[in-house]
């Protein structure tokens, strides 16, 4: 079988899209994320859609099969809150093992069942490590600057603990994705790199930054330039973007992350930005047009969707991505 590098040398890879905006449509309740095994918890659990793949497992395995049925080569875990310090807000640090070997299971049984249907084109799973919902680089007190939420070494071991359960669980790559911090990213790398010498793994890994605003910084301040010098000493399978911005509004960042670097580059925007109510508009025809200009102008190897996007969205990238080449990095070698 072809390995990831040699599928990326050859055609685009399709990312899947949002899980979030999937689970919103089962309109689960208190009663659905708890579960018979969580029926007594003390602290209220809706919300937490990680704990989902412990709880309904069937609609994880039912969403990540409607992405790969629309033609995702890769697709995420759900568990982009699976570390000790985001289940702290649940009380469930003591479950984090459980639920990162679950996500990553259901995932790997998803992709292994498309696979079997068709040899020809295996499908991956990438362990989604999120940013978790504190910052190692800036106060959350304006009126004390030198106070942290969280230490480098508290983020190093959770993003251990969890690295080492979705290995477990069966994952393909590690994805490291929406950083808005470059500290935090840097722990969780600094974690998994940890882990492969230990267990002497050579698992791919992805980076995925997110630029929060038109001043094309992270919410740290990086520059799309620093972010990349900053991961630059990481062997990484690629490096990307996604969130926060539409796919018309992160293209030249992605343009810019791709005139420096040698990894392969992925994108996966959001469809569009929120309405007043928080909810995503772009139809998967916009969505797709816009992104469609990534892959003409040969910017991206791997490209999928993020808040907002649905399996129609992913349908129409997938067929657009196949008819073109991927983004060459022999120039940049």
């Amino acid at each position: 079988m072809k390995t990831l590098k040699d599928l990326l040398s050859e055609r685009i890879l399709v990312l899947d899209g949002a899980m979030g905006t999937m689970l919103q449509a089962y309109k689960f309740e208190e009663v659905d994320f708890r579960g018979k095994r969580f029926a007594n918890h003390t602290i209220p659990l809706a919300g937490n859609n990680d704990l989902l793949s412990i709880t309904q497992p069937e609609a994880i395995y039912e969403i990540h099969s409607k992405y790969l049925e629309a033609g995702a080569d890769i697709i995420e875990t759900n568990t982009f809150s699976g570390t000790s310090i985001a289940m702290a807000d649940y009380a469930l640090e003591d479950f984090v093992t459980e639920l990162n070997v679950a996500s990553a299971k259901i995932a790997r049984q998803a992709a292994d069942d498309f696979t079997a249907k068709n040899p020809n084109k295996p499908r991956f799973v990438a362990g989604s490590i999120g940013p978790t919902n504190k910052t190692a680089s800036m106060s959350p007190d304006v009126n004390d600057p030198g106070y942290r939420a969280v230490l480098f070494d508290e983020l190093k071991d959770a993003y251990s603990e969890q690295a080492l359960a979705l290995i477990e669980g069966g994952v393909d790559i590690l994805m490291v994705e929406t950083v808005f911090d470059t500290l935090n990213a840097k722990a969780a790398l600094f974690a998994i790199d940890e882990i492969k010498e230990n267990q002497q793994l050579d698992i791919p890994v992805m980076v995925s930054g997110t630029i929060t605003d038109a001043s094309g910084r992270t919410l740290s301040g990086q520059t799309v330039e620093a972010f990349l010098i900053s991961i630059s000493h990481i062997d990484l399978l690629s490096v990307g973007f996604n969130c926060a911005l539409g796919a018309d509004q992160l293209k030249p960042y992605v343009q810019r992350l791709g005139q420096d670097t040698n990894q392969f580059i992925s994108a996966h925007p959001n469809a569009g930005l929120p309405n007043a109510f928080g909810a995503y508009d772009q139809t998967p025809s916009e969505m797709c047009e816009l992104i469609e200009s990534y892959m003409s102008d040969k910017l991206v190897n791997i490209i999928g969707g993020c808040c907002g996007s649905t399996p129609e969205h992913i349908k129409l990238l997938a067929q657009a991505a196949a008819k073109y080449k991927p983004r060459p990095i022999s120039q940049y070698a």
